[in-house]
């Protein structure tokens, strides 16, 4: 009788740390999940910043240069995607269009020298690229956040507590566009 009490209480001992080390796991793991969260709200909340910028932009740029309205209609529409885009992955391949048209209104930028000399113009500029700054810092983050994560529900014996509670691999990385690996030509 006495040997079955052992049994039972090693039984009941190894259970209750099992358990416990079962809970811990899944705890870290919310934590985590809820970081990669985190950090995609920071990261869309920098790309509202950006978007919110654009319009003051495009419309300094307008009085400059009329006649460039392929550029204003492929900013405007890009700008209404990310708007409606609902999902992560969507928001990075809106984002992606957003930077395409932003880039080619740039271009247009340098053929007018004297809109480069306007104060709102270089204002606008400035915000813009410190906000770019902060897009790519948050973006790292984020990365990094995802990685973990990802990391975490695969490495043993995290990955017995995510299949048992049902947490999923973020697919949602953001990375660079195809064309951001070829260097730009520039001419004088």
């Amino acid at each position: 009788m006495k040997l079955g009490l052992i049994i039972i209480a090693i039984l009941v001992i190894a259970a209750l740390v099992f358990g416990g080390s079962l809970m811990s796991t899944r705890n870290e793991l919310v934590g985590e999940r809820e970081t990669v969260t985190k950090q995609w709200a920071d990261i869309d909340s920098a790309l509202q910043r950006r978007a919110d910028l654009i319009p003051n932009l495009v419309n300094t740029v307008k009085g400059y240069a009329k006649h460039e309205e392929g550029v204003f209609t492929a900013i405007a529409n890009a700008r209404a995607q990310m708007a409606g885009a609902r999902t992560p992955q969507e928001r990075i391949q809106a984002n992606a269009q957003l930077e395409g048209a932003l880039s080619r209104l740039l271009v247009v930028v340098e053929n007018y020298p004297q809109l480069k000399a306007n104060e709102q113009f270089n204002r606008l500029m400035d915000e813009l690229a410190g906000t770019e700054n902060r897009i790519n810092v948050e973006r790292r983050k984020y990365n990094e956040a995802v990685r973990r994560y990802n990391t975490d529900i695969q490495l043993f014996p995290k990955n017995i507590a995510a299949g048992l509670f049902g947490f999923q691999k973020e697919d949602a990385y953001f990375k660079a566009d195809v064309g951001a690996r070829t260097a730009p030509q520039v001419q004088f």
